[in-house]
């Protein structure tokens, strides 16, 4: 029978109908097979899920698995089985080893002789029992179950010797299911994909949606500023978040960018000299081997470039320093040093000079170097540049 149908068949419904024409509690993964899981809920809502929560016993072997409701996927033809545990199950867990630490399962399996031969047809709250080994691994589950926990037994542990330290021994590793279309309340280290495009699952404080190759953020869905620490690449160019320094960013398809680039400033109070007539990044007499500034130029592609220092031309009231902007795109040069676009001074006392140009035709995104550049009119004459600085800021 290819087809199934619940509630129509006049000859008898099987197990079988009923199991795989389940659209309740079962969290989509493909077209026909949904997510084996505990149901979440929890009284008064306090916490993610507490169904099938296990709790030992202090400084003893034993064990409870409270109560709770389940869903076990199997086969397509198997379909999915429901399960309820409506009184709390005890486990005893055996002795450690003498020599090696061992690793258990906690599980829900189903037993079902139709498809198994087991003799059995029900669920049941079971440890598998891992092997002692210097370096311990959890056992493989059985066929049809669903793993609530791993215990770790340590060697020699036994009642006699305090127990198992259940605060550290028990890692909780039960998944969650709910109704196709429910949100899924999940973990952190919950690596499984989404059903579908448009899929939603809650991890921590975060709600995210399946794109149908990655789980993003929900404030990709509304245009939200995502919090600090949630997204480290951007889910599309114009996505806003809050760094973890409190900086508004915005992804440009590569990159997160601040929002409000600039100004981007530079400066050295570390005096230097130059008998140059042509312009140079390098000055005598300074630790400082160039004065350079980096920016991204914003969506106007234009910026306002400002510079300046405290220069004179030393026992000379004719020759003239000149201090130019240089600006290249990784090795291009967009502006070359000029002295149309200098600030300068003649004179043998210090003076403050500066100025401010404006740049065009910048392509927006991209980032750009300002190199200070300076020169002499005449070989002779030393030339002193101090408080030197350059500053860019961005033209809306």
């Amino acid at each position: 029978m290819n087809a199934r149908s619940a509630w129509l068949s006049p000859d008898g419904q099987t197990r079988e109908d009923t199991r795989v024409t389940q659209t309740g509690a079962l969290t989509p993964v493909t077209d026909i097979k949904g997510r084996s899981g505990v149901l979440p809920g929890s009284e008064n809502g306090l916490y993610r899920v507490t169904g099938l929560w296990l709790n030992g016993t202090a400084g003893g072997m034993t064990a409870t698995v409270g109560v709770g409701r389940a869903v076990i996927q199997s086969t397509v033809a198997r379909g999915a089985y429901p399960v309820a545990v409506t009184d709390p199950v005890p486990l005893t867990f055996a002795d450690g080893d003498s020599q090696y630490g061992r690793i258990d399962l906690v599980v829900l399996r189903i037993y079902d002789h139709a498809h198994d031969g087991s003799g059995r047809a029900e669920a049941a709250v079971e440890i598998v029992q891992g092997t002692p080994a210097a370096t311990p691994s959890a056992p493989a589950a059985p066929d049809v179950s669903l793993v609530l926990f791993t215990v770790a037994v340590a060697k020699n542990t036994a009642t006699g010797t305090g127990g198992i330290a259940w605060d550290t021994a028990r890692v909780d590793l039960r998944p969650t299911t709910v109704p196709a279309g429910g949100i899924l309340p999940t973990r952190s280290d919950d690596t499984a994909p989404g059903g579908y495009p448009g899929h939603y699952r809650d991890v921590g404080d975060t709600l995210q949606r399946w794109s149908s190759t990655a789980w993003v953020p929900y404030p990709k869905g509304i245009g939200g500023i995502v919090p600090a620490g949630v997204l480290t690449t951007g889910g599309y160019p114009g996505q806003y978040r809050d760094s973890s320094l409190g900086q508004l960013q915005r992804w440009n398809g590569g990159t997160w960018q601040p929002a409000v680039p600039g100004p981007a400033f530079a400066s050295s109070l570390d005096a230097g000299s130059t008998t140059s007539t042509t312009y140079t990044a390098a000055l005598l007499d300074t630790s400082v081997a160039a004065l350079t500034v980096t920016f991204t130029a914003p969506p106007s592609g234009s910026v306002i470039i400002g510079l300046g220092a405290r220069m004179y031309t030393k026992d000379s009231e004719t020759a003239s320093a000149h201090m130019s902007p240089q600006v290249t795109l990784g090795s291009t040069v967009v502006w070359a040093a000029d002295d149309e676009r200098a600030a300068s001074c003649s004179g043998a006392v210090n003076t403050s000079v500066s100025t401010q140009l404006r740049l065009n035709s910048l392509i927006a995104g991209s980032t750009y170097t300002v190199t200070a550049m300076h020169r002499s009119t005449s070989s002779t004459v030393v030339c002193w540049f101090d408080t030197l600085y350059l500053r860019v800021d961005p033209i809306a």
